[in-house]
């Protein structure tokens, strides 16, 4: 019995490590997708405005009042994933669920993309890639960046398929990757770059420490690596998105802050807390060996960093450009971490401790996200007393005061007027080579189509009778052109800026609505 015992216990050494495994991930995934389901619009900065376009693409063809405003031109444009994906499903399950099960997909990517990669590479599974999930809510979501993490979390898995294939054939990785690469097209271009960045990164690996260079397999893993990222480039040629390559600008001040992009939440003590955790966490186990980095892994992130410090801050028309590229780099290196921790204890420890951070990480969010709530539901109201077809200007505040989690709520908030009365809006995503919905041209003079900030309340004061000094703008001579102008950031109470004008409507955190009123 006693030698019976002995034999089993390493497979039930390793059956309770794979329940735990599971146990924890399946605890960590219902943590992260938690606030997701939990709040049908979350305040991410650009995501209501992604989602306005995808309310106006499903709804359109059979709403006159949507066919009136808006108009789809198809074209190649590396950032159509959310296009394809979302407006067939508001068809069947509304927009606000089609746009949370997106949301889904994307965190569900991101989250196993360096389990995947791991996988591949060590062929067993490790508790280090769980750390994908207290980083997985980081600024760049905040940001709702949303076609560039569903491409990232894409690009993970497909670096987790090249190195699952890397000792099949040639032809077959080579064609497996042309679909990747196709997909990450649609989805964003830096996607594209991301992982051809970590191609790049493990093939050099290979390359040093092979011993046998004969130039037949050495040309096939080169057509391999080489040959699906072709196509990108008559893509790119037959892309509008081409003409906004002069929009290109380096800085280089924001570097930090990209990194600090990774971590960062809603109070900044809370992230710098909960970034020293991890970096010493981090040193502690890398110092008693516990923690290692797969050589192709520090090739990624030493080729990384080069990358992130050239990038510039704005390329092909897309703000911060460089300061997105870490959080990416986060989850891929996860993939790349060695599966050293051993011991039943160490691993609990690890487990609870994950569990402990993804909670807390995941606690601030709905905390946060319920608070802002009350900037949906105040937009909501406000609007619902516009007429249906009704334009709407958005206008700023000449002094803002409000906090950036308040900012980020209500940027692009005015576009519930699109969800919910079928409204005009001046700052809906329509920007030629960027987006595929477009304004009719009998409106196309009413919305932003450079991408720009809205006006200040100064600015529309001063344009109210006459055109912007030096260039004509699309808020020139608004009162006749508009039919309600919402005020962001503005103080409780704040007076009318222009009672001539403008008539009060509503107000509510951080907001004001106007009718305009007809002059002569």
């Amino acid at each position: 019995m006693l030698r019976a015992l002995t034999v089993l216990h390493p497979a039930l050494g390793h059956l309770t490590r794979g329940r735990a495994f599971a146990l924890s991930f399946t605890i960590l995934l219902v943590l992260v997708a938690a606030p997701i389901l939990s709040d049908p619009l979350p305040p991410l900065t650009d995501y209501v405005n992604h989602l306005a376009r995808m309310y106006v693409m499903a709804e359109m063809g059979g709403n006159p009042i949507l066919a009136g405003f808006y108009e789809v031109r198809w074209a190649v444009i590396p950032n159509l994933i959310m296009d394809v994906l979302v407006p067939p499903l508001v068809h069947e399950m509304g927009v606000l669920h089609a746009g949370q099960a997106f949301l889904l997909l994307m965190v569900g990517l991101l989250v196993t993309g360096p389990m995947a990669i791991h996988r591949a590479l060590w062929g067993r599974f490790s508790p280090w890639p769980l750390l994908a999930f207290p980083l997985v809510y980081n600024g760049i979501f905040l940001y709702g960046l949303v076609n560039y993490l569903l491409g990232t979390g894409i690009a993970l898995w497909g670096v987790a398929l090249w190195i699952a294939l890397r000792d099949r054939s040639p032809w077959l990785r080579g064609a497996v990757s042309l679909v990747v690469v196709l997909t990450l097209f649609l989805c964003h271009l830096f996607a594209v770059c991301l992982y051809g960045m970590t191609l790049l990164a493990f093939e050099a690996w290979r390359l040093w420490r092979r011993r046998d260079l004969t130039v037949g397999p050495l040309l096939a893993d080169l057509a391999a690596f080489g040959l699906p990222f072709l196509p990108v480039v008559p893509l790119i040629l037959a892309s509008p998105t081409l003409g906004l390559s002069h929009e290109m600008l380096w800085e280089s001040r924001g570097k930090l802050e990209g990194l600090y992009l990774a971590v960062e939440l809603y109070r900044d003590s809370v992230d710098m807390l909960f970034a020293g955790i991890i970096i010493g966490a981090g040193l502690w186990l890398g110092r008693r060996g516990a923690l290692g980095l797969h050589p192709a892994g520090l090739t990624l992130l030493c080729l990384g960093a080069l990358v992130f410090l050239l990038m510039p801050r704005q390329l092909f028309g897309s703000w911060i450009a460089d300061q997105r590229l870490p959080v990416a780099l986060f989850f891929l290196v996860l993939g790349f971490l060695t599966p050293d921790l051993s011991g039943r204890f160490s691993r609990r420890v690890f487990y609870l401790c994950l569990c402990g951070l993804t909670l807390a990480r995941v606690t601030e969010v709905v905390v946060n996200w319920r608070d802002l709530a009350q900037v949906t539901d105040d937009m909501s109201l406000a609007v619902s007393a516009m007429p249906m077809g009704s334009t709407v200007l958005v206008a700023e505040a000449d002094a803002p005061t409000v906090t950036p989690a308040l900012t980020q709520a209500l940027s692009h908030a005015p576009l519930i007027a699109v969800l919910t009365r079928d409204a005009l809006v001046s700052t809906i995503f329509s920007v030629p080579g960027k987006q595929i919905l477009n304004i009719h041209p009998s409106h196309a003079d009413l919305v932003d189509r450079e991408d720009g900030s809205p006006p200040r309340v100064s600015q529309l004061i001063a344009t109210a009778e006459d055109s912007t000094p030096g260039g004509a703008r699309f808020w020139d001579f608004w009162p006749g052109h508009y039919d309600f102008v919402m005020i962001l950031y503005t103080d409780p109470g704040a007076a009318n800026p222009d009672p001539d004008d403008l008539a009060f409507v509503a107000e509510g955190r951080g907001f004001q609505l106007y009718r305009t009123v007809p002059r002569g």
